[in-house]
């Protein structure tokens, strides 16, 4: 490790260059803490492979093992998991699109599949598009899967596959070998396939420990997505890997060609350079969002002390409990409108935008995720907002943010 914090690299005002999804969908005086992308630089080893390859005009057709090979690797050497063989793994697009493609592959249009929220929002969407019916097993006390009502919802809708979101978004939770072992025996009797979405495996902080869900018993007929899209911020560089356990390699066989047409050979490259060559900065990483974990949790105690933060084990993310602001609303379902809910208030009065929980599905009603993966200058900047929004402050309007957020500059 090199012992420098990513997340201390970058000004906002270099930050407020940037022409991503993050920094351009609000206005210049919003501190942007809600979609999940980082504030950090390219990992070395990926830029180095990036301008090798462009310097070499080297940007036509991905081919090849080495992205297989380089997560297989990571895989033994972090998780002790020797799983990711020859013939059974797939380059997809990303995770999203590879999850759809492994659902067609084992599912019909309208069949049920089960998704566990509260839980990442495309979940909806992707399925809903697909023709797939979307059923929710809510998760129980704790954030933590919930075996009993799973097992009652698969049984009610004859469900045929099960999104796992493994480590969870948005509660930052990660599953326990006990628990995903259940989780594989519940599908075995109930001949549900199980589809999991890891692409937050490499951030899993202090305290916990990711088990790969292919690496248990019964789960040899799932399906595992991984990436490295979220560890080293590489959303805009298209590429993830399908992994089938061994008793679904039939079904991997049948991946249309086309499906490995979508991919980038510079997407390729560069997830290849992260899993490869790219472990001590992720290390640099860990131990700065293991600091921002604790730095949230003081600074919620601080300025929002009516709320409650779930402290994740694995993520950015922070999954922020604002119910008792009594701002959102409902019929009981938890169906509620952003503009009800506690999202819009800090956007409004704090200009700190943050992730709605009612996107979430059932249970997020009243909820916030907050993106931590920021300076330790810009998260105070913001939690100070929207604890004074919270109290009642004039929304700070006509204020100059990069000024009060300027502490930065000094870490570039």
């Amino acid at each position: 490790m090199s012992g420098v914090n990513p997340l201390e690299e970058l000004t906002l005002a270099r930050l407020r260059s940037r022409t991503s999804l993050k920094w351009t969908t609000h206005p210049p005086d919003v501190l942007p803490l809600w979609v999940a992308e980082m504030d950090v630089r390219l990992a070395p080893a990926v830029a180095v492979a990036l301008r090798e390859a462009i310097d070499a005009g080297d940007t036509g057709y991905p081919s090849g093992r080495g992205y297989a090979d380089a997560v297989a690797r990571f895989a033994a050497d972090r998780w002790g998991w020797g799983g990711i063989t020859a013939g059974r793994t797939a380059v997809v697009p990303d995770v999203m699109m590879g999850i759809v493609e492994a659902l067609r592959l084992v599912t019909e249009p309208g069949d049920a599949v089960i998704v566990c929220p509260p839980v990442y929002p495309p979940f909806y969407a992707f399925l809903a598009h697909a023709g797939r019916r979307v059923v929710e097993a809510p998760l129980g006390p704790g954030w933590r899967l919930d075996l009993d009502v799973i097992e009652t919802v698969a049984a009610r809708h004859r469900a045929k596959a099960l999104l796992l979101c493994s480590p969870h978004n948005p509660t930052g939770v990660v599953h326990t070998s006990t628990e995903l072992t259940a989780l594989a025996g519940l599908a075995r009797r109930h001949d549900i396939r199980v589809i999991s979405d890891e692409i937050h495996a490499p951030l899993v902080l202090s305290g916990a420990r990711f088990v790969p869900y292919l690496s248990v018993p019964g789960a040899e007929n799932a399906f595992a997505l991984l990436s490295a899209s979220k560890g080293w911020n590489l959303a805009g560089l298209k590429a993830a890997l399908l992994v089938a356990g061994p008793d679904a390699t039939a079904d991997l066989a049948r991946l249309p060609e086309e499906v490995g047409h979508g991919p980038s050979h510079l997407g390729v490259l560069a997830h290849t350079a992260a899993f490869a060559h790219g472990r001590a900065w992720l290390d640099d990483l860990l131990e700065g969002l293991d600091r921002q974990r604790d730095l949230l949790g003081s600074l919620v105690a601080e300025h929002l002390p009516q709320t409650s933060l779930v402290r994740p084990q694995a993520t950015y993310l922070g999954w922020l409990d604002c119910r008792a602001l009594g701002l959102h609303t409902g019929d009981g379902a938890g169906v509620v409108t952003d503009l009800d809910g506690p999202a819009r208030m800090f956007l409004d009065r704090a200009r700190v935008a943050l992730s709605s929980g009612h996107v979430f599905g059932s249970g997020g009603a009243g909820f916030v995720r907050i993106n931590f993966a920021t300076s330790e200058a810009i998260l105070r900047e913001a939690l100070r907002r929207m604890g004074a929004a919270a109290s009642g402050a004039p929304a700070p309007r006509g204020t100059d943010t990069r000024e009060r957020a300027e502490p930065a500059r000094r870490m570039t």
